[in-house]
């Protein structure tokens, strides 16, 4: 869709690609990775002309449309968003569990920058289980682009769900509070529906 990777980053600093990952640079992240080193600079020292190193930095660092915290809980700090933000980020996306301090988020919305939280951006991973499950329990067995569709109606249904609960009076959308309480509406009319209240 036109996305491009300018950045990754780790303990020792962050690339910035301003070209975006390559499929080259994608199987050499392997080999990174399969280093057990933990050092992103070795993809600088390998694309010399298409990254560039800087120790000490974070991925948040480096100018970008959509920031996506992808690695671990809280990796996201104010400073962080605070800087996405002067940069010209217009849109985070929680791609793992709880990726940006509560203090990011805040900042996030106060700015007008569109922030979708890991419950709900993140949740494609475990309706992919969810998928998984039910082929496995019912014997059956789907192809790719029937999981595909599948992932991306559950997706859509979410989306959805986000805006009818979380649109403000002044027409944003607080997907924060909209996956919140779409979430509790799905507990309740369970219990709900299963006589449990």
């Amino acid at each position: 869709m036109g996305a491009k990777v300018v950045a990754i980053s780790g303990p020792d600093g962050v690339c910035e690609i301003p070209g975006g990952i390559d499929k080259e640079m994608i199987d050499y992240m392997l080999v990174m990775r399969a280093s057990n080193r933990d050092q992103v600079s070795m993809m600088a020292d390998r694309f010399p002309d298409k990254a560039k190193f800087t120790p000490g930095k974070k991925a948040w660092s480096v100018g970008c449309d959509i920031a996506l915290p992808c690695a671990f809980q809280n990796e996201l700090e104010e400073a962080d968003a605070r800087e996405l933000i002067a940069n010209g980020t217009f849109c985070c996306c929680e791609v793992s569990n709880m990726g940006c301090r509560p203090e990011a988020i805040k900042a996030f919305q106060e700015a007008g920058v569109i922030f979708a939280p890991g419950k709900a951006v993140n949740a494609g991973g475990v309706a992919t289980s969810g998928l998984e499950m039910t082929q496995n329990a019912s014997h059956i067995s789907w192809t790719g682009a029937e999981v595909d569709a599948k992932l991306h109606q559950i997706m859509s249904s979410i989306h959805e769900q986000c805006v009818k609960y979380g649109t403000q009076a002044d027409g944003k959308i607080d997907y924060v509070k909209g996956a919140n309480i779409a979430g509790f509406m799905k507990v309740a009319t369970a219990m709900l529906e299963q006589g449990v209240i």
